[in-house]
């Protein structure tokens, strides 16, 4: 491409190939939450779908670039592969090559817009200032009304992240860390004061603008998409009680539109560090994600999914589907008469599909045919949900029965060829221990059907 031929000593090429592969370690880039019409005077817009893929060094498709500014860092965090300790290529970007980059990509319909992240070059003002004057040539001098997100760097002024707040869509300072002590082990030159302080002004400056936009509407917009946050699971000791009960936290406390899970990759040979002999924790990160999911959408609290005496998720149930059997006095609901928040407990019954249901019942009675087509997923919720005071088949609200069911293809109740079942409940059925996961089993939990 015209655009990417040598500038300087290092052609843009190259450190695109550095900066991007950089970038991979850092999840937390989605872009949903925010839109944007095309003003007739800039270039581009910015819709609310969700935008989660990213530019890679070798050319494949994206829809966001992702990039670091530089790579250099003047910080030694043991997890990272861009620490300074470590002997790798080195790279930074001027404001003028990202805006190159992103308004290149953009016109060839590569992405939707960027992702801009940064090691901390020199001292966090002087990296949070390049941050800036960059949102500001692609806003300003470029027209470039597309979707970015930006990381806030822990220590800079905070005058600087103020404006920057103006120039963004979503801004994200990471935790890196669950908890403080993991912080002090394994990054001794960061604080949490330092990455807490950041996150609490973008608050302030998101509520501060929602009460002005209320009042004036063509009001400039601050993070308009909210803020987020990433930390790394599996790098220090923390149960995912501890990491749940940080994550509630934050989200109560700070607001954030997201927090992103990242499974410890061990790139770095470093004593401190867990050997990991079965790779990165990438199951327990997806549990994870889906405990996530129910603390923001389905009412649970971090306390009624884990405790002190049970800090781990089961590796064979999703959280939903094991606080169901372990809370086995909440059921069988009865669909036609539940509230909202109990059927939002059901597994197989998602947030939609329980507003469906409160939808639909108001007209009609609803049997097991009608919940299909609402979206129900009928092979998990079968066991906890009756209709008109009827079960879908014969069992028993006994634990180690319906885990075996939920858990086992073998042991799997077969439906007719229509796929529905209807029998009168019964107390009575050939019970069963919950055996070792087969080998279809452990590939059903690899792949995250479980």
């Amino acid at each position: 491409m015209e655009f990417l031929s040598d500038r300087g000593s290092m052609g843009l090429m190259e450190k695109l190939g550095i900066l991007t592969d950089a970038a991979k370690y850092d999840v937390a880039c989605t872009s949903s939450g925010v839109e944007r019409k095309g003003n007739g005077r800039d270039m581009g817009n910015c819709v609310k779908s969700g935008i989660c893929h990213s530019f890679s060094g070798d050319g494949r498709c994206i829809s966001l670039l992702k990039i670091l500014m530089t790579n250099e860092c003047i910080f030694d965090c043991k997890y990272c592969l861009n620490r300074r300790s470590n002997d790798l290529p080195r790279a930074t970007f001027t404001p003028e090559e990202i805006c190159t980059l992103t308004i290149e990509f953009y016109r060839r319909n590569y992405i939707e817009g960027l992702f801009l992240s940064s090691g901390i070059l020199q001292n966090p003002n002087y990296t949070m200032e390049l941050l800036y004057r960059t949102l500001a040539m692609l806003r300003g001098k470029y027209g470039f009304n597309g979707y970015i997100h930006v990381k806030a760097i822990p220590g800079a002024d905070g005058e600087l992240i103020r404006r920057t707040g103006f120039l963004a869509d979503r801004m994200s300072v990471n935790l890196e860390l669950p908890t403080a002590d993991g912080l002090r082990k394994l990054a001794p030159n960061k604080h949490r004061k330092n990455i807490l302080g950041p996150m609490r002004q973008i608050q302030n400056g998101i509520t501060a603008n929602q009460n002005e936009l209320a009042l004036y509407q063509n009001a400039p917009r601050f993070v308009s998409g909210g803020q987020s946050t990433q930390m790394i699971i599996g790098a220090t000791a923390e149960t995912d009680y501890q990491i749940l009960s940080v994550t509630e936290s934050l989200y109560r406390q700070f607001e954030l539109k997201r927090v992103f899970y990242s499974a410890f990759v061990n790139v770095n040979q470093d004593a401190s560090l867990p050997a990991l002999s079965g790779g990165p924790p990438l199951l327990r990160e997806h549990r994870l994600y889906q405990a996530d999911w129910l603390l923001r959408f389905y009412g649970f609290q971090a306390r009624e999914l884990l405790d002190e005496k049970r800090p781990f998720f089961n590796v064979l149930l999703d959280p939903k589907e094991d606080w169901a059997v372990r809370h086995l006095e909440n059921f069988p609901v009865e669909i036609n008469r539940a509230p909202l928040e109990l059927l939002l407990r059901v597994p197989g019954v998602g947030v939609k599909s329980a507003k469906r249901i409160v939808a639909a019942r108001r007209s009609a009675r609803l049997q097991f045919a009608d919940l299909k087509k609402l979206g129900v997923v009928m092979k998990r919720a079968v066991y906890f949900i009756t209709c008109d005071g009827r079960m879908m088949y014969p069992t028993k609200l006994e634990e180690d029965y319906i885990v075996r069911n939920l858990t086992g293809a073998r042991d799997r109740v077969q439906f007719g060829n229509d796929g529905m079942t209807y029998r009168q409940m019964t107390l009575f059925d050939d019970g069963g221990f919950l055996g070792r996961p087969t080998a279809e089993d452990e590939l059903r939990v690899v792949s995250g059907q479980l």
